[in-house]
């Protein structure tokens, strides 16, 4: 292969989707991997999956799912800021079912009707943000705004402000159990985006979404049941927030009304900027939101792992955001083209 085709492939697999974040990845994983020696070692112990990487899939696997709903709301060129109290909600509604008995296989309701409160209530929330947006008219910040403020609050009213402590052992295997030797966590993650690339791929579902994202009006025009779709996209949003909330609660074998998914909007539209789906709605990736998820999961344990304080993550993510906002931009985009473009001035020339 000569240069001028090698050229050509490198520059087309840049210019795909996925190039960037693929090659942000790879680029946190290989610092991680010089920082930290073994951090590549994956093993087989006890009849389990251990390692640094099976760490960093199965910490991420909550936001990742958070992702997913948030690509379809995003494509809709909508947004939703409160998946991380309807993750709280979720997580209280599944500690109050299951009750604060100290007996390891006691539960005030059976554990299939403790899930399904847990992400009936969240669909409800969904279905709230859904209407507020599609049939009220709402803006879809200010919308989401009132459950992202009034989530918290019922969250903290169904723990009554207290942490709930869960000792229902069986619950424990959503967050924190292996399935085939794999985390289970992990496993939910690949189901839901499984039956969400079905969806999208295999039906019209995908083209519509585009086409409402591109232009609603025109997608009204053209028969499509853009207010239906665009519920459906928040509802669908809800639950994915309410799957989080189990894999947290469970993981951390407690319910925090108050603390429980906090700031995790920001990550979710963080993963999902940085796996390509453009907020303007759309054109939106699937693989890629999970992509960026793990992206910030890896960014996260380097940063752990190096003893920097904790701060700094906050201050990374919010760097991170403002510079993917501004390759989003389109007007930014042209100026630097612009000046790039530009010739050098002359010796003694003063350019104006």
């Amino acid at each position: 292969m000569d240069d001028t085709v090698r050229r050509g492939t490198l520059r087309s697999a840049m210019e795909h989707r996925l190039g960037w974040p693929l090659v942000t990845l790879a680029l946190l994983l290989a610092l991680n991997a010089a920082f930290n020696p073994g951090f590549l070692h994956v093993e087989w112990r006890g009849g389990h999956l251990y390692g640094s990487l099976v760490d960093i899939l199965n910490r991420a696997a909550p936001l990742a799912v958070v992702a997913l709903g948030m690509t379809i709301v995003i494509a809709t060129r909508g947004i939703d800021i409160s998946v991380g109290a309807v993750v709280a909600i979720a997580g209280a509604v599944a500690a109050w079912a299951i009750g604060g008995s100290v007996a390891g296989n006691v539960t005030r309701f059976p554990l299939p009707v403790v899930i399904v409160a847990a992400l009936g209530i969240a669909l409800l929330c969904g279905l709230w943000n859904g209407l507020l947006v599609a049939r009220a008219g709402m803006q879809p910040i200010i919308a989401t705004l009132i459950l992202m403020v009034a989530g918290r609050g019922i969250a903290q009213l169904i723990t009554s402000g207290q942490i709930i402590t869960i000792y229902y052992s069986p619950y424990f295997f959503f967050g924190g159990g292996y399935l085939l030797g794999v985390p289970v966590s992990i496993l939910i993650v690949a189901l839901v985006f499984a039956l969400l690339y079905l969806a999208i791929t295999r039906t019209a579902l995908g083209l519509f979404l585009q086409a409402i994202g591109i232009n609603p009006t025109a997608a009204r025009v053209a028969g499509v049941q853009a207010r239906r779709l665009t519920i459906g996209a928040y509802a669908f949003s809800g639950l994915c927030a309410g799957v989080a909330g189990i894999l947290i609660s469970s993981n951390v074998k407690s319910a925090d009304g108050n603390n429980a998914g906090l700031l995790l909007e920001l990550d979710a539209i963080l993963a999902v900027t940085l796996g390509g789906t453009a907020l303007t709605g759309g054109r939106f990736t699937l693989a890629g939101s999970v992509i960026g998820a793990l992206i910030i999961q890896t960014l996260t344990y380097l940063i752990y792992s190096l003893g920097v304080p904790p701060e700094v993550n906050l201050v990374v993510k919010a760097i991170v955001v403002f510079v993917v906002m501004m390759l989003q931009s389109g007007e930014f985009r042209a100026t630097v083209a612009k000046f790039a473009r530009r010739p050098a001035p002359a010796h003694g020339e003063v350019r104006r």
